[in-house]
């Protein structure tokens, strides 16, 4: 009798956006074979593993995520992340803007990302608690304001130890440009005729100080704001036209890469939230 191979198992993601001031999205996913590549976020990521663990690279250092971890991502570092355990991974994370985490805690987060703390634990998943819960926005926003003093108190103290990060004018100044033109890009002779620089230079220059082709970039931050479009209700097809994307297959290419899912399956994990 011939064996019966066994359906593969699908990746599942929730992904909602609460009425809580500073919290850009709350994303639940469980990924059991999905590794996604390096990319960047717009918002501060804090992440917890409930279930098996992650290993990713963060400023070309490598990291992981037991589940006793609090994980602070700064904005704008590339980072990526696959499965460390034969099960896959399940976790949490909340999308932060910088009305709770300010720029002084880059550094530190970058060199210190993972924080054994307990206490910090179990206060991040009081919050997607109450994030899950209609009505107990002021417990989650009063839960927060804890929980990023504590995260401040772990990484200011580290601030004046910790080295100057590599980043050359050239580099910064093509990421500015990118981030000026997030939807309407810029082509590599025009960025390079703005600099000044050869193009190949600076391409070179941007990878070497941020660990990530420019077009990576540039993909990373189009699908953050598609995320944020679609979970306002929009529909993919205008989702890739207001983000910069050709069409909705160029978008749905980039964001399955990126998310693990489909923007239309993105769109309805949230339910009725």
């Amino acid at each position: 009798m011939a064996s019966v191979r066994p359906p593969a198992r699908q990746e599942q993601v929730s992904a909602w956006r609460p009425r809580v001031p500073g919290v850009v999205e709350v994303f639940h996913a469980h990924y059991t074979e999905y590794a996604y590549p390096m990319h960047v976020h717009e918002a501060w990521t804090l992440l917890i593993v409930d279930d098996g663990a992650v290993r990713y690279d963060l400023d070309r250092h490598e990291h992981g995520t037991p589940h006793d971890t609090v994980s602070l991502l700064p904005p704008h570092v590339p980072h990526n992340g696959s499965p460390a355990t034969p099960g896959g991974f399940r976790k949490r994370v909340l999308y932060l803007d910088a009305s709770l985490l300010g720029e002084e805690l880059i550094g530190p987060a970058v060199d210190a990302p993972d924080l054994r703390d307990p206490v910090l634990r179990r206060r991040v998943g009081q919050v997607h608690a109450a994030l899950a819960r209609p009505g107990d926005e002021l417990e989650a926003q009063s839960r927060l304001t804890l929980i990023g003093e504590r995260l401040r108190s772990h990484l200011l103290p580290r601030r004046g130890d910790r080295p100057a990060r590599r980043d050359p004018v050239l580099a910064r100044r093509l990421r500015e440009l990118l981030d000026e033109r997030v939807v309407q890009g810029i082509g590599l002779e025009e960025a390079a005729g703005l600099v000044p620089a050869h193009p190949a230079h600076l391409v070179r220059a941007f990878s070497g100080a941020y660990g990530i082709a420019p077009h990576q970039y540039l993909m990373s931050r189009r699908v953050d704001r598609a995320r944020r479009l679609l979970l306002a209700g929009r529909a993919p097809a205008e989702v890739a036209a207001a983000t910069g994307f050709y069409d909705q297959a160029h978008l749905t290419r980039h964001f399955r890469r990126l998310v693990g899912v489909t923007p239309g399956r993105y769109r309805t994990s949230g339910g009725r939230r």
